[in-house]
């Protein structure tokens, strides 16, 4: 009897210590894990609205869809997250977003901030803070994995515990080969193991009995708590390792925090010093226009009429300045949505220099400042020809104005190795400080000039840097205090594209080079700015005696060339001075005298919504640079055809 309870305590005790030891290792790994994990997707979700939230502050407060909108499109890189809205002050949806293949359901009105559970998902609604006031609030809706969790657990948890259970049950099946061993030897041990808590030791097997095999089974346990010990030592030192890697994670996206809120404080301040210069700017010319208004309005009757021309004088002066104004906010404004149409093709820049000569001789002998253009050397730049005109004068009167009393002005362009070529503006005036050279691109920021003779607005050289950029180009300035500066472009060279004779296969062209018996050569009229390609198209069509080539240098001149001389045919350029060739085709269009004939655009915009938006408008054909020779004489060979069918 003794020996049959014996037998059963000793398995009894076996089993249930091995599994509640197990039980109890798992369910604290478990139980942490799972507490570690949830707590880590609360906080990442927390940061990412956050941080979401702070970058569409200024879009929400602007009413900006697009730009909130492609701010919440950087979520695709979370693939957990299902869906994400952003709700305006009144709680309406202001920008969504849905993953690819997920339920993009979303609240109709924004909810209660806070974070939740829904449908095996979690919610997180935190508030937009701008200055301190909710305008807005960000929702994300992410997979909540917790539950699959728990099930992968309770998984692994059961088989590890029938698996050990297993164990167990073998060592205990073992143990009854000898019950009986000094039971006083084993307490001791017990007793020594449990004083110094050194789980190395290890009983004495005198027999072979139940006691024996009680002595294996707590040899067994001693070793199995050594093992779960230094198991548990590990997991510690792994968790360890995994909350040092969690706070990195978060410092890392506190401090990308920091800088996107940085960031958005900046642009902020940037906003508002520009919002407060321009209104500055404005109202200067405006206070000038109303006060000598006043002064023009009231009793003067005994005035002379010299002192009123004065006022009236005053009055025209800060109109045209205020007109100056906004015409430079209005294209800097242009410029930063990206409304500026360019037309990027090779440009002599000796051409251009020229051109922008003989409009800056008259200012520059006004103020007596000796100007000197260098020779280009034919060099050529890929550049918008119109633009490019607009930043040579900006500069060069920049250098005359601010120019000293009988000074000098010097414009030159040197190649920059076989991809750049160089246009220099150097002035004889009086420098600028290092101060100055840092705030010189920013809208409103005439240096301190403000008080001086020259008005001026402080946009020019922003516009200036914003064109030269959208050419692919750089600017810059060097400059030195009492001696003068040089505002130096740097653009992409170029070639002129080359065409000779041979390269024309007229072979196709026969109707269109002779006229039929009794008719007058068929009239092209070419419109474009460019001197390079008026001689390319006249170089083109000159061997066809059935053809009477026009030129027309910009949009509203060819529009009233194309009325007074009624031609068969009409190639167009886009990009011009004046006029563009959009708005030429358009007038011609709505003209009963010209509606007919057919227009040919040829131009740099090569881009396909720009094609398709050409052919839309009503052009015959869209062409771009470089020309394609057959395509040019296939395209006005047809373009012939239809115009004599119509006669």
């Amino acid at each position: 009897m003794f020996r049959l309870s014996l037998q059963r305590r000793l398995l009894g005790v076996t089993m249930l210590t091995a599994l509640v030891a197990l039980l109890v290792a798992l369910g604290a790994m478990v139980a942490y894990d799972l507490r570690a994990y949830h707590e880590g997707w609360v906080a990442d979700l927390t940061s990412q609205a956050e941080l979401i939230g702070h970058s569409t502050a200024p879009a929400l407060e602007f009413d900006d869809v697009k730009v909130a909108s492609e701010n919440l499109a950087l979520l695709r890189l979370q693939p957990k997250i299902k869906a994400a809205a952003i709700y305006g002050q009144g709680g309406e949806v202001f920008a969504s977003y849905a993953a690819v293949g997920a339920d993009g359901a979303l609240p109709a009105r924004a909810e209660q901030p806070g974070v939740r559970h829904a449908d095996r998902d979690l919610l997180v609604v935190q508030p937009i803070l701008q200055n301190g006031h909710e305008i807005g609030r960000i929702y994300l809706r992410a997979e909540y994995a917790l539950y699959d969790r728990v099930l992968n657990y309770l998984g692994i948890a059961v088989l590890v515990t029938l698996a050990a259970l297993g164990v167990a049950l073998l060592l205990s099946m073992r143990l009854q080969r000898a019950v009986v061993q000094p039971i006083l030897a084993i307490s001791d041990v017990a007793q020594d193991v449990m004083q110094r808590q050194d789980y190395s030791r290890r009983a004495l097997k005198a027999t072979h009995d139940e006691v024996g095999v009680l002595a294996d089974s707590f040899n067994g346990m001693l070793g199995e708590i050594e093992r779960r010990s230094h198991e548990v030592l590990r997991l510690n030192e792994e968790l360890e390792a995994r909350v040092k890697e969690r706070t990195a994670q978060l410092e890392s996206s506190n401090e990308e925090l920091r800088l996107a809120t940085a960031a958005a404080e900046k642009a902020n301040r940037a906003k508002s010093e520009f919002l407060s210069s321009m209104s500055h700017e404005l109202r200067t010319p405006l206070n000038a226009i109303i006060g000598f208004g006043q002064l023009l309005g009231s009793d003067i009757g005994n005035a002379r009429p010299e002192r009123r021309q004065e006022f009236a004088e005053h009055i025209v002066g800060a109109g045209k300045h205020l007109l100056t104004l906004i015409n430079e906010i209005l294209n800097l404004a242009r410029i930063e949505s990206g409304h500026v149409e360019l037309s990027l093709e090779p440009v002599l820049l000796d051409e251009v220099l020229a051109e922008c000569r003989q409009m800056i001789e008259p200012m520059a002998s006004q103020r007596g400042i000796a100007t000197q253009f260098a020779s280009g050397g034919n060099l050529v730049a890929l550049a918008d020809r119109m633009r490019l005109k607009q930043v040579l004068l900006n500069l060069v009167s920049n250098a005359i104005k601010y120019n000293r009393p009988n000074g000098s002005v010097r414009v030159s362009c040197d190649p920059l190795g076989p991809q750049l070529v160089r246009l220099s503006v150097q002035d004889t005036g009086q420098g600028l400080q290092p101060e100055q050279l840092e705030a010189l691109f920013q809208p409103f920021n005439r240096l301190g000039q403000e008080a001086g003779p020259e008005q001026g607005t402080g946009i020019g050289l922003v516009v200036t840097q914003r064109l030269v950029e959208l050419m692919g180009g750089q600017i810059g300035v060097q400059s030195s205090p009492g001696l003068g500066s040089v505002f130096w472009v740097d653009l992409r060279a170029s070639d002129i594209p080359a065409l000779t004779r041979a390269e024309t296969d007229w072979s196709d062209l026969s109707d269109l080079a002779m006229p039929r018996d009794g008719e007058a050569p068929a009239t092209v009229l070419y419109v474009e700015d460019n001197p390079a390609s008026l001689k390319l198209v006249e170089e083109l069509l000159k061997g066809h005696g059935g053809l009477r080539l026009l030129f027309a240098t910009d949009g509203h001149a060819g529009v009233e060339m194309a009325r007074a001389e009624r031609p068969d045919v009409i190639l167009m350029d886009n990009n011009m001075p004046r006029m563009s060739g959009r708005e030429a085709q358009a007038l011609l269009k709505l003209d009963p005298r010209t509606a007919h004939i057919p227009i040919i655009a040829l131009t740099a915009n090569a881009m396909p919504d720009a094609a398709a938006a050409g052919l839309a408008a009503g052009f015959f054909r869209y062409l771009t640079k470089p020309l394609d020779v057959a395509q040019l004489m296939e395209a006005l060979d047809s373009a012939l055809k239809v115009a004599r069918d119509r006669l």
